[in-house]
């Protein structure tokens, strides 16, 4: 059995992840890295409380098989664009060397539809740089998850993101934006779970239409 190591479990996608992860007789430890507790209690899961900022403190208990990277924020609740590079990039980034460099066989990474380096985006830029970033850490098979406006349940309430998601369905019905089709959190999960069983070495990119297909 594998044993999973999760960057973001309390987020929209990282919670389906999690819930996903414990339910799967393929995985028989899941370690999760987070902030604070999350009150979750099961004979599987493994809490390590940690201040992202201070690799030193904790990169030796980055170990496992599977390395699913799904943290992020938003510009708002970071505080500002650097604070949300930190968080998006920089601490993803440091979870991922540690664990390289511990020996992690596969790593899973949620990116975004239309990650470009040279995007007018800020997000955009974001999100090709620290694949860029990830693509040159020595895994063996590394896993893009590209999807597109992500839906569910949220802790709190984004209006405009709502509304975005409600435009980009009424233009999907015309089939226009297909590229960036929102996608509901349980299924990008679904996605990086059997993404990870992938038997390959090198990059695999699923982008917006594939991650559907890659979720079955």
């Amino acid at each position: 059995m594998e044993t999973a190591v999760i960057a973001g479990a309390t987020g929209l996608v990282g919670s389906h992840l999690l819930d996903q992860l414990l339910g799967d007789d393929r995985f028989g430890k899941v370690l999760i890295l987070v902030r604070r507790p999350t009150g979750i209690v099961h004979h599987k899961l493994t809490e390590h409380l940690i201040d992202f900022s201070e690799p030193h403190t904790w990169k030796d208990l980055v170990r496992g098989d599977i390395l699913f990277l799904c943290m992020g924020t938003t510009r708002a609740k970071a505080g500002g664009k650097r604070q949300q590079y930190e968080v998006d990039h920089t601490f993803q980034y440091r979870v991922a060397s540690a664990a390289a460099a511990n020996g992690l066989k596969t790593l899973v990474l949620v990116s975004a539809a239309g990650a470009r380096l040279r995007s007018p985006f800020f997000y955009m830029r974001m999100k090709a740089e620290l694949e860029r970033d990830i693509r040159a850490l020595p895994v063996q098979h590394t896993v893009i998850i590209r999807p597109g406006m992500l839906t569910g349940k949220r802790n709190e309430n984004r209006p405009a993101e709502n509304l975005g998601a409600g435009v980009l369905r009424l233009l999907n019905r015309l089939r226009i934006a297909r590229k960036y089709r929102p996608i509901h959190a349980a299924t990008v999960a679904r996605a990086m779970v059997n993404g990870s069983f992938v038997k390959e070495s090198g990059i695999t990119m699923a982008e917006s239409s594939e991650v559907f297909d890659l979720a079955g």
